[in-house]
């Protein structure tokens, strides 16, 4: 299909996404906020195991980039979610994988559901200093024994009189080391498990919530990983998210938008180490020439290329749908599926044409191959990809556009 046959709303998106670089924001962040503010430190960051969030945030938060899709009147753009995919693609040319992943979580995975269904005093207390990067927001769903699996977690959240009373822990914290506060998700009764569950908005120094351990990974390394524990934590009834009850369906629709922010990231940041393979396979010399005049290596250089384009494609379409107001379950499912599975794939194969070099800390494939593609990225990804492809087959098993639900 050709671009001018392409829906209206596809073309459009297309436009916006080619023009997004050229707005102020853009081009802040473009050249300018990347290249000064974070790249120059990114290597001091790893090897520290953690960045400083609130001062990131906050350059960020002046630059307009935490609120693009967020309602003006707490600090935002006002613009729809394409923009934040914009941003999100700009965002790749970080040269790790942390900082990225813990900014993604303040702008587009732990506020959508405030946004939406918080009330407008809750949104002023937490949303509105969030988008400014004036704190740092942390999402609390994963536990222990309860990761892609949503339905299962553990940690209550029980009403007395005008507070709830929360216990339990949560585990794979990303920022929870240097969290303002938490969009928590716990069980409110003991109903069915997608309907019992609710979201707050917990002040990680409320007395009894205790930060017990950062988490040591071997890849995203500059983004800290927290485990949390909750012991008779007491937050006030209002800072409860929306309705009671309804946590696991505000949860679902949080993880549209962080799927589809997940794929974009990851693009610009493969299509940098396919050139950056390009360009190092044409200067380094085996058996008297350049590695790339093999045409093996040209052959999956291309299909890797491509791979890469076609993931964009899926992605857009994707974002083109949500902003039209549709349901996206499936289609986002099956981008951040693809998203996860190229990950490994291009970063295995580029790592290869890199010989030695590619052992060593000092490229950014070998960086991407441990927080992206090696084999702890395993554990996180192939309980995503179970659940994506789960989902994916109950939408292609119903007629109508399934729900998160």
């Amino acid at each position: 299909m050709k671009i001018a046959d392409a829906p209206v709303s596809f073309r459009r998106l297309l436009r916006r996404l080619k023009m997004a670089p050229m707005n102020s924001a853009g081009q802040n962040l473009h050249g300018g906020i990347i290249d000064t503010e974070i790249n120059p430190y990114v290597n001091q960051w790893e090897e520290a195991g953690q960045f400083p969030a609130h001062k990131v945030f906050k350059i960020l938060g002046n630059a307009g980039l935490l609120g693009v899709n967020k309602p003006p009147e707490y600090g935002g753009m006002g613009l729809d979610f394409s923009y934040s995919i914009a941003v999100a693609e700009e965002l790749g040319n970080i040269r790790c994988g942390g900082v990225p992943m813990a900014i993604g979580v303040q702008s587009d995975m732990a506020t959508p559901a405030l946004t939406r269904f918080g009330s407008d005093e809750l949104k002023r207390q937490f949303l509105a200093p969030t988008i400014a990067g004036d704190v740092v927001v942390c999402l609390g769903v994963s536990e222990a024994g309860a990761g892609s699996d949503v339905a299962s977690i553990k940690t209550t959240a029980v009403k007395k009189g005008d507070d709830y009373i929360i216990n339990g822990s949560k585990m794979w914290t990303t920022s929870g080391c240097q969290a303002d506060w938490m969009c928590l998700l716990a069980n409110t009764s003991a109903g069915p498990p997608h309907r019992n569950k609710s979201l707050f908005c917990l002040p990680m120094k409320t007395p009894g919530v205790q930060v017990t351990k950062k988490i040591e990974k071997i890849g995203m390394k500059s983004s800290d990983t927290a485990q949390i524990f909750f012991e008779d934590v007491r937050v006030p009834s209002k800072y409860l998210i929306g309705e009671e009850g309804m946590g696991f369906t505000y949860q679902m629709l949080q993880f549209q938008e962080e799927r589809m922010w997940g794929a974009a990231n990851v693009l610009t940041t493969m299509e940098n180490i396919i050139q950056e393979t390009i360009d190092y396979t044409s200067q380094r010399k085996v058996f008297n020439q350049p590695v790339l005049h093999n045409q093996v290596v040209h052959f999956r250089l291309a299909e890797l290329a491509t791979e890469v384009e076609l993931l964009r494609s899926l992605l857009y379409r994707a974002v083109a749908m949500y902003v039209e107001g549709n349901d996206v379950t499936k289609l986002a499912s099956m981008a951040k599926l693809k998203a996860g599975r190229l990950a490994r794939e291009l970063s295995d194969s580029c790592l290869q044409f890199w010989g030695g070099m590619g052992f060593t800390n000092e490229v950014l494939v070998s960086r991407f191959y441990r927080s992206h593609g090696g084999k702890w990225q395993r554990f996180d990804l192939e309980t995503d990809i179970l659940v994506s492809t789960k989902v994916i087959f109950k939408a292609h098993n119903r007629r109508s556009p399934i729900h998160p639900m």
